[in-house]
This record gives structure tokens, sequence and C-alpha cells, in this order.
């Protein structure tokens, strides 16, 4: 099996992450003229359990299975490898199987009493067998992610965003003339065809390893390396914990780490359903201005986390590898590595959303009431963007509970400030929103203090002063060709304007060395041209 580095890791799921998140937006931009804002709300109105539940499953089971099975892969110890995604897959498979009985039982009690509107209960109905399809995808991400292949996790990511797509589309437009109710869970069905077909290539993936693994006689090569056999038996082995005690004590603080944010984002649907009613909004109203932020402005502000989530997952195995030889040199070069990847790829999209807010609702959606709803949060996206690199470290670096107190605290003022804001009738879905901006800032600072604390890594400002230096002057370009109204079609001035903008933050960013020629040489394709001179 092919081990990547951490950057070409990273660059090969970002491929993937773009293609994914571009394809992505088809479904976003077909779903409100299909089933209407009102359908949209329907349809996120239900994904708040189902991750609550997907996060009890699966929340930490990825990330204990590759840090472990890259620290088993770091001795040369492929017995261990073997029992470890054994005992992974064992235990998940029971608990999804449990965990989706309850989702049946009590889906007609959540959706009469919880939710302010009963017609959530088809998509609680369609959503079900993904607890089983996404636990065993979970568990098969994760063994080939502690071994550094990224491959097989962005192959069947991609192919996983296909089969959604084309299904959500028919199955939507299919039952729509049964109602809305129906319309929004053929939707949530599609989502279910993808996961079986990102499994199915997962499952191939995972069976083609194993005969590249097996000699040519049909022997399975798991001996430990002569070379690592012999520097093991010179230092003293620690007593090894039973695999299914130890899978669970990784991934206990990971999950619960994340069912703070699973829960968090329940409790956000109910009570910003419920304070909105209590402004005075009606049900139907109030279901379309929700499916509205979390279903049409929430997924462009997230475009961009394609990166971020590429290098949180290539960041976990490098930096455990790290600092598990206690390398505090790399663990500094991996950290500011991701950081300005997060930082700079980040930025233009922020500029973009804040000063082209209108026409890009108008244009993907034909909905442009809803733009300031997106002017609002565009410049909150630098802190989503670089969130997510912070937590992983803390995560690699075995301080999970660190990043769950930091989580926790973000929920809570969130939660309270929709309480507060949501139900004053002269904000409304506003509140919400401003509630989730506070929460996203304060987390992301109190992660990169604990980093901080922890490791004594922090970027530097300088880099932050010439980023936001070619943010302001990329905007200033884009706006410029933006009002030349040169081309006919909005589209097209949107598409120039923000062309341009890129090529002149690109330039900049060569010209104050943030972007250099090292950076250039490790793109894919591109890359070799540059490699040849560095």
């Amino acid at each position: 099996m092919t081990k990547q580095s951490f950057i070409k890791g990273a660059l090969i799921l970002l491929a993937a992450g773009v293609v994914n998140r571009i394809l992505g937006f088809v479904p976003r931009i077909a779903l409100p003229r299909i089933i209407g804002a009102e359908g949209v709300g329907l349809y996120q109105l239900g994904y708040p359990f189902l991750i609550v539940l997907l996060t009890l499953i699966t929340g930490g089971i990825p990330l204990a299975v590759a840090k472990w099975i890259a620290e088993a892969e770091t001795n040369g110890d492929q017995k261990r490898v073997k029992h470890i995604f054994r005992a992974a897959m064992g235990f998940t498979v029971t608990i999804s199987v449990i965990f989706t009985a309850l989702f049946l039982w009590l889906g007609p009690w959540i959706t009469r009493t919880l939710m302010t509107d009963p017609r959530v209960y088809q998509t609680f109905l369609s959503m079900s067998p993904m607890l089983i399809i996404v636990g065993i995808s979970s568990v098969y991400r994760g063994y080939f992610q502690g071994k550094q292949n990224m491959v097989p996790t962005a192959v069947s990511q991609t192919v996983e965003t296909l089969f959604r797509i084309a299904f959500q589309l028919l199955l939507a437009v299919w039952l729509l003339p049964y109602g809305l109710a129906w319309a929004a869970a053929g939707a949530m069905l599609g989502v279910v065809a993808g996961e079986i077909a990102g499994l199915a290539i997962l499952l191939w993936q995972y069976k083609r390893s194993k005969r590249h693994e097996t000699g040519s006689a049909g022997i399975p090569v798991e001996q430990t390396p002569p070379a690592i056999a012999t520097k093991q038996a010179g230092k003293k082995q620690p007593e090894r914990q039973p695999v299914l005690r130890r899978l669970i004590g990784l991934s206990v603080p990971v999950t619960a780490s994340k069912m703070i944010g699973s829960i968090s984002y329940l409790l956000e649907s109910i009570l910003t359903a419920r304070a909105l009613a209590a402004a005075g909004v009606a049900t139907g109203l109030a279901t379309a201005q929700y499916g509205s932020l979390q279903g049409m402005i929430i997924p462009i502000l997230l475009l961009p986390t394609a990166l971020t989530y590429s290098l949180a997952v290539s960041l976990v195995p490098s930096l455990s590898e790290a600092a598990a030889q206690g390398n505090r040199a790399l663990i500094h070069k991996r950290l500011h590595q991701s950081m300005r990847l997060a930082l700079v790829t980040g930025a233009p999209f922020v500029v973009v959303m804040t000063l082209f807010a209108e026409p890009i609702c108008r244009i993907l959606y034909n909905h442009a009431d809803i733009a300031p709803m997106l002017l609002w949060m565009a410049p909150i996206g630098i802190f989503i963007y670089l969130q997510a690199p912070l937590q992983a470290s803390l995560q690699a670096l075995n301080k999970p509970g660190t990043a769950l107190f930091n989580t926790f605290i973000g929920a809570v003022v969130k939660l309270l400030l929709i309480i507060r804001l949501a139900a004053e009738p002269e904000l409304g879905i506003y509140g919400a929103l401003i509630a989730i901006n506070v929460n996203i800032v304060l987390v992301t600072v109190l992660h990169g203090i604990s980093v901080y604390r922890f490791v004594g890594f922090r970027m530097q400002a300088l880099d932050f002063i010439k980023v936001g230096a070619a943010m302001v002057i990329m905007g200033a370009a884009a706006l410029w060709v933006m009002n030349r109204y040169a081309l006919p079609a909005l589209w097209l001035n949107l598409a120039i304007a923000c062309l341009a903008g890129i090529i002149v933050y690109l330039l900049l960013m060569i010209m104050l060395g943030i972007i250099n020629r090292y950076d250039l040489a490790r793109i894919p394709f591109i890359g070799r041209w540059f490699g040849k001179t560095v």
C-alpha cells in the first residue's frame, strides 16, 4: 500500500474535496428551485438528530483507528494493525445496529414533540439506513488514513458525491407530487444512495490493498521488517492493553468533543425554531428561514473547508508520528504548513463572499433576499478555516479534553445567545446568525491559545498583515472589474471579477513571500515544472 507524505496526502484529499464541494453545489442550487426554501428546511431539520447518532457511532473511531494504526505501522506491527481493524469494525457495527433501532423507535415521538414541524418524520425514516452504512465506512477510512494512504478516501468521497447528486435530484422530483415532506425525504434518500456507493468503493479498495500486501505464493506479508525488529529488540516494549479497551479509550475523548458540537447543532435547530415562534414567525416561514441559513448560506461559507478537512485528516497521523518521536521542530513545521495553507486559501473566499453576497445568492439560488445572511457571516469564515487544523492538532497531540472544553464553552455561549437574540422580533433569524458567529470566533481563539500553551506554536503576525493587505487590494481589483459590467450576463461579470481578483491575490502572495516555488512544486501536475528549479 502506498504511503504518502503529509503534503501529498493533504493535496490528494484537497483535490477530491474541491471537486466534491463544487459538485455538491449542484443539489444545493437545484433543490431550492425544486422544493423551495421550506422543503430545504424540512430536509435540514432532520439532519441534527442524524449527526448526533453518527457522532456517537463514529465520532472518535476514524481518528482512533488512524492514530493507532499509524503507530503500529511505525513499529512494523502488521498483526496489530489487523487486530485494530477487526475490533473497530465489530464495535462499530454493533452500536450502529442498536442506534438504528432506537432511531426508528423514537422517530415519531421526536417529530411530534421536539420539532415544531411534524412533516420532518418522512425525512427521519429516509435517513435511518445511513447509521450502519456510515459507521462501516468510517472504519475503512480510518484504516487507510492510518496507513497514510489518502487515495481510497478521496475516491470514495468523489463517487459518493456523484451518486448523491444524481439520486437526490431524481428522487426529489419523483416524490414531489406526493407532497413537500416526501420530496424532502426523497432528497435524503439520495444521500443514502451516495453513501452506499462510497462504501462499495472502500470495500473494493480494501480488498485490492489486501491482495497487494500478500506475497506471490499467497502468504500474507505481516512479518516485522528486520531493521525495525532489531531496533525494537533494544528497547523495552510497553505493556499492551486489550485492543477494544484501548480503542474505546482513544475514541471516547474525541467522540465526547464532537458530541458537544453535534448536540449543540441539534439544540440549535430546536431552539432556533422555538425562538422564531416566540418572535411571532409562522411555522412555515420559520422552517424556510432555517432552511435558507443552514441549506443555502452556510454551505457557501463552508466551501473552502474542503482544504481544511484535508489538512486536518492528514495532520493527525503526521503530528502523532512527530509527537511519538519527540520532534518539536517537525510539529511546528507541520502546524505552520497547515495553518498557512488554511489562511492563504480561505482569505480570497472571504473577500468574494463579502463583496458579492447579493449577486452570489441571486445567481445560485435566485433568492437575493437571503444575501444579508451571507454578508453577515462572510468575514467570520476565516475563523472557520483556521479552526479545523487547530482542533486536529489538539487531538493528535493527545489533548482531546482541551478541544472538548473549548467546544463546550463555545456551544454554551451560542445556545444562550440564540435563546436571547433569536426571540427578539427585530432580529429573528439574524439573532441565531449572530450567535453562530460568536461561537465560531470563540472556539477558534480558544483552540489557538491551547495549541500555543502546549507546543509553543503561534502564527506570525506578519503573515496575517500580508494576507490582510492582499485581501484589500484583491477586493479593490475585483470591485473595479465588476463595476465595469463589460459582459451581458451577471454571472459572467461575477466570474471575470473573481478571476481578476484571484490573479491579483496570487501575485501578491508570491511577491510578499507567503507562497514560494517550493509550495508551487508540491501542486499536482504543474508542480513538476517548478520542481526543476528548486
